[in-house]
Parts: C-alpha cells; structure tokens; sequence
C-alpha cells in the first residue's frame, strides 16, 4: 500500500470520527433544549387547565346565582307589596 493512500485513509478515518462526535454533542443539545421547551408547554398547559377548571366552577354556580337573585327579585317587589305609603 502507498503512503498517499494509507495518509488518506487515516485523513478520512479522522475525519469520520469528527463528524460522529458532532452530531452527537449537535444530538445531545438538541434533545436538551427539547426537554426544556417540552416542560415549558407542560406547565403552560396545567396552568391553563387550572384555569379552565375554575371558569368551569364559575360557569356550574352561575345559574344557582341567577336563581337565587330571581328569588330576591321577587321578595324584594313583594316587601314592597306590603310597606306602600297609604294616601
């Protein structure tokens, strides 16, 4: 074998050997930034249920409140029923 092609051989070897390691560490960081963005939208969809949830609650005692207020309504116009100034 000649010395050009075992220098080539060796070159192209390094140089394989360098591309692996980058893509590796190129890999790594990328999965890393991906779990870091993977949490973030984690906890901005469990804030959000939360949310959710609480509209949900406010949503459910809405009508007990409109039907509590319709009860007064019609107490309140029947007290005034009862106290009109007599002429």
């Amino acid at each position: 074998m000649s010395e050009a092609i075992a220098v080539a051989l060796i070159t192209g070897g390094l140089s394989l050997a360098g591309v692996v390691v980058t893509c590796l560490a190129t890999s790594k960081r990328t999965e890393k930034a991906a779990a870091v963005a993977q949490a973030v939208t984690d906890t901005k969809i469990e804030e959000l249920t939360r949310e959710v949830r609480a509209h949900n609650h406010f949503a459910q005692r809405l009508p007990v409140v409109e039907e509590q207020i319709k009860n007064l309504t019609a107490e309140v116009t029947e007290l005034k029923g009862y106290h009109k100034p007599v002429n």
